[in-house]
């Protein structure tokens, strides 16, 4: 963990941006529609419970965070994996944080009794699994790019083999 910190600290001011804007962005792109921020357009059956303010919040903050890991590196490796599982945990959110029987999928799949009896009581878990996949994807991430530094100080030994270069 202290390898993770000691990585942010080393982040430009530009990727705390993007960071900042895109975790607000996330936020109200979940709260809005779940209608945890209540609008004209979006309806709710059934109030929102606590903790999903808080899983909103650490979610949005871990998404921020994991698409940051995207700025300024374009170089680095990327794999699918880990943005599936970011883009997962965010829609895992979406429906950890939603009212149960205002949500048309879980309506289609389990019904308006299957949404309250069972889908509602498994929210929580959604919620915490959604935080667990961000989590794991902006470790990922950052462990990733730390294993791909290359320090400025290090010499490289052009292809001729006699002259060394200090980039």
């Amino acid at each position: 963990m202290t390898s993770i910190v000691a990585s942010l600290r080393l982040w430009p001011a530009r990727r705390w941006r993007f960071t900042v804007v895109t975790a607000i962005g996330t936020f109200l792109f979940i709260a809005i529609p779940t209608d945890l921020i209540p609008n004209p357009v979006f309806g709710r059956e059934i109030p929102p419970t606590p903790w999903s303010w808080w899983a909103l919040g650490i979610s949005s903050i871990l998404g921020g965070l994991v698409a940051a890991t995207y700025v300024a590196t374009p170089e680095a490796a990327r794999t699918e994996r880990e943005r599936r599982v970011g883009m997962a945990g965010g829609i895992a959110t979406f429906f950890a944080v939603g009212c149960p029987v205002c949500n048309k999928l879980v309506l289609l799949a389990v019904g308006y009794t299957g949404a309250i009896q069972w889908f509602e009581p498994v929210q929580p878990y959604l919620a915490a699994g959604a935080i667990g996949l961000l989590a794991w994807a902006f470790v990922a991430r950052v462990r990733r790019e730390e294993s791909c530094l290359i320090s400025t100080a290090v010499a490289v030994r052009l292809a001729d083999g006699d002259r060394v270069v200090q980039p």
